[in-house]
This record gives structure tokens, C-alpha cells and sequence, in this order.
């Protein structure tokens, strides 16, 4: 190879030089928005809209407000619970659902999985209204469960369950077939103990999306004792238009959770999903 090919004239690629600059720019256009959110957070009333980046005077009493003024642990342990509780739930049966959509056989399988399936392409506000029919005929408005109950079922979560469960080899299941074992006690033995990449992943979505989560608990509670936190830092806009420092600092106590999250276990979230089959 001459030296000519190896110059940096000739490795110049234009195509890769557009990809970078537009990658950083995506990058830059997503991250910005939460430098300035940490920075009003740290400001005082009198620097708000001072256009540095850096507080000329950082200081706490914003987060103290948060915390002494208003009931926000609470709405912090309402969306630890119902988020938690959504996890735990919707893994256990999502993982029953999918592996029996992988392994049983009986009849409408098929047609049972195409309809979950199906569920991909309603979203949340084209159902709202008769779900909150539902949900008040059952007698479930401004409870947890009323929180908790539709948030459980998610046709992601069993569509990548299902794809994983099918790629597990059968051997291991018909070995314990033989040995005695029944459906729940593979289940429960053999296929739970190699779901545990896959579960991780799903339980920081399923923590992440319901931690986020705004629309149904603004719809579904009126009582301030069982607001989530999105739905006070919602109410934060009303109460305290002018105050964004304290709005800024509420919102900054909601992202550090899902930002954390995100940072520690980004690789098993990319390892899970290669491992489920979605390349």
C-alpha cells in the first residue's frame, strides 16, 4: 500500500464527517435542555433568565422549598409505589403469557397474540375515556389501584418475552419432563432463572415508563394524596407560573431516578434486547 492511499487527504470521507456532525447535534439538541433545567435549579429568583449557564450564586433553597413547602416526598413514595408495583406485577404475568404464547399449544394462540400484538397501534388517549369508564364502575378512581391495575398489561413486554422464550433450547424444558416436572415447575425452575437478562431490561422499562407516566393519573386521581410526581410538577406550573426555579427543581428531583438508571445499566438494556432477538 503507498503512502498516497494512507494519507489523510485520501481517507477524508465526507459521508462520515455529515453522519458525526449531525450525531452531535442530535446530541447536543437532547442534552441542552437538561443543562439549562439543572441550571435554573441552582438559581435564585433574581438570575432565572440570566442567559449563563453557570448560577452566578448557586444555592439549595430551591430543593429546600421543594421539600419543606410542599408534600413532595409523598408524591415521590406514591410513584415509587405504583411504579414498583407495576414492575413486579406486569413481569410475573408478562413472563407467563410469553412463555405460554411460546411453548403451549392450544387453540387461538396465534390469533390471541396477534390481537396483543395489535395493541401496539392504540395508544393510550384513543382509549382513555372507556377505560376510565371501566375503572369507575369498578370503583377504582383515586386509588392505587385505580394507578396500578391498567398500567400492568403491556404488549411489548410479552412480545419480547414470547421472542426470547422461543430461542431457548427444549431440551432443557423436555429433560425435566421427563424427571416428573409440570408446566409451572419449568416454568418456575428452568425458564424464570435464564429470563433473568431479559426481566432486568423489562423492569427498567416497565420503572421508566411508569415513573414517567402522566396522562392516566392525571385522569384517574383528584385527590393530591395520591398525585404522582409528574402530575405535581404539573400542578407546580399553575401554582407557581412565575417560579420556575422551584418548578425547575422539582423537575430536576423527578429526572435523576430515570437519568441514573439509564447511566448504570445501559449495557444490560443493549445486551437484553440482542439476547431477545431484536437486532
Amino acid at each position: 500500500m503507498t503512502d498516497a492511499a494512507l494519507s489523510p487527504t485520501r481517507a477524508f470521507r465526507p459521508a462520515g464527517t455529515v453522519w458525526f456532525l449531525a450525531s452531535a447535534l442530535a446530541a447536543l439538541t437532547a442534552v441542552a435542555p437538561l443543562l439549562w433545567m439543572l441550571s435554573i435549579a441552582f438559581k435564585g429568583p433574581d438570575e432565572i433568565f440570566d442567559p449563563g449557564l453557570i448560577p452566578a450564586r448557586p444555592t439549595l433553597d430551591n430543593f429546600l422549598y421543594v421539600f419543606t413547602e410542599v408534600d413532595f416526598l409523598r408524591f415521590l413514595l406514591n410513584t415509587l409505589l405504583v411504579a414498583g408495583s407495576v414492575t413486579v406485577i406486569a413481569l410475573l404475568f408478562h413472563s407467563m403469557a410469553g412463555y405460554a404464547l411460546a411453548r403451549l399449544r392450544f387453540p387461538g394462540r396465534e390469533a390471541i397474540f396477534l390481537g396483543m400484538f395489535a395493541t401496539f397501534l392504540i395508544s393510550l388517549p384513543v382509549i382513555i375515556v372507556p377505560l376510565f369508564i371501566l375503572v369507575r364502575q369498578l370503583g377504582l378512581v383515586n386509588s392505587y389501584g385505580g394507578l396500578i391495575i391498567p398500567a400492568i398489561f403491556n404488549a411489548f413486554g410479552i412480545f419480547l418475552l414470547r421472542q426470547f422464550y422461543l430461542n431457548v433450547p427444549r431440551e432443557l424444558e423436555e429433560a425435566a419432563f421427563i424427571d416428573g416436572a409440570g408446566y409451572w415447575r419449568v416454568y418456575w425452575s428452568i425458564v424464570l432463572p435464564l429470563s433473568r437478562p431479559i426481566l432486568a431490561a423489562l423492569a427498567i422499562f416497565f420503572f421508566l415508563a411508569n415513573w414517567n407516566a402522566f396522562l392516566w393519573p392525571l385522569t384517574i386521581t383528584t385527590d393530591e394524596r395520591l398525585w404522582v410526581v409528574q402530575v405535581a410538577v404539573a400542578s407546580f406550573q399553575a401554582q407557581y407560573s412565575a417560579s420556575w426555579n422551584y418548578i425547575m427543581a422539582a423537575s430536576t428531583v423527578v429526572a435523576l431516578p430515570t437519568l441514573l438508571l439509564f447511566v448504570l445499566f445501559q449495557r444490560q438494556i443493549i445486551e437484553s434486547i440482542k439476547t431477545g432477538g431484536l437486532k
